[in-house]
């Protein structure tokens, strides 16, 4: 076929090497040659896109996260916890100094004469200007005074260790004036805090002061000489001035009877 072409048309053969180079006439004046070549075409490459530097991976096995940097984070936010708790304390003590009293002067108290352990009569007049706690009970009792009289230790303590608190003055005062004697209320106080006074007195002085602090109690039938009085559990708080400021029931801590003590001692005006 190639032979028969070369016959009937003009042809430039061209060998420069190995390779055959046929140069196809042209239909018009040589305008264009066209090299034909048994090698195949070349694709040409699509321009590669352009991308960013690949940043370094880090090394199979570690983490960002170290045992150090894990340590000063705890550590921080240990600091911090602290830091909120203190803020909130401070912030609830502020709250309760500020607070205003939501109840009005209670009809609780009044002026009452008695016989200390040492056979003294004293008389309410002798406690203004000190701020007063007064518990009544007795001293048969089995296991609720006791238990109220340590929490009045217990509270006594508290405050006097507190230098910025005002002295506390603690009261004990008996229910049962038939076999709470002078001497029996000596013995039993000095039991519970050397700074606890007791005060007993006739039937009639004490129920002229149970009535005036509204102090319930009543004596359970005898038995072999013995019995229970039953009377009201509470714990009363006096200020300087003789007059009724709080009063504490057996389901309050010694904490928070201190406390709230020395919030009203911080807030008092003469």
């Amino acid at each position: 076929m190639v032979l028969s072409l070369l016959r009937k048309s003009p042809l430039l053969f061209v060998r420069p090497s190995t390779q055959i180079r046929i140069l196809a006439p042209a239909h018009k004046p040589l305008r264009a040659l066209r090299l034909l070549s048994t090698d195949p075409p070349k694709e040409r490459e699509p321009p590669k896109p352009f991308e960013l530097p690949k940043q370094k991976s880090q090394e199979a096995g570690k983490t960002p996260i170290s045992w150090k940097t894990l340590g000063i984070a705890v550590g921080v936010f240990g600091i911090m916890l602290q830091v909120l708790l203190y803020l909130k304390k401070t912030r609830k003590e502020e709250i309760d100094r500020k607070k205003v009293m939501s109840i009005g002067k209670a009809a609780i108290g009044g002026e009452f004469e008695l016989i200390d352990s040492s056979k003294k009569v004293v008389n309410s007049k002798d406690f203004l200007g000190k701020w007063v706690l007064i518990y009544f009970g007795f001293t048969h009792c089995p296991d609720i005074c006791p238990e109220e009289l340590e929490k009045m230790a217990a509270v006594i303590d508290t405050i006097d260790k507190n230098k910025s608190a005002a002295p506390l003055h603690p009261l004990f005062i008996s229910v049962d004036p038939e076999r709470d004697t002078p001497e029996v209320i000596a013995k039993y106080t000095t039991e519970f805090s050397p700074r606890l006074q007791g005060l007993t007195g006739t039937v009639d002085q004490i129920k002229d002061v149970c009535k005036k602090y509204r102090i319930y109690y009543s004596a359970g039938p005898k038995e072999d000489g013995d019995y229970i009085v039953d009377h009201t559990i509470i714990m009363y708080l006096l200020n300087p001035k003789g007059e009724f400021q709080q009063y504490y029931g057996r389901n309050k801590t010694a904490a928070e009877i201190s406390r709230d003590i020395f919030v009203r001692m911080s807030m008092f005006k003469e």
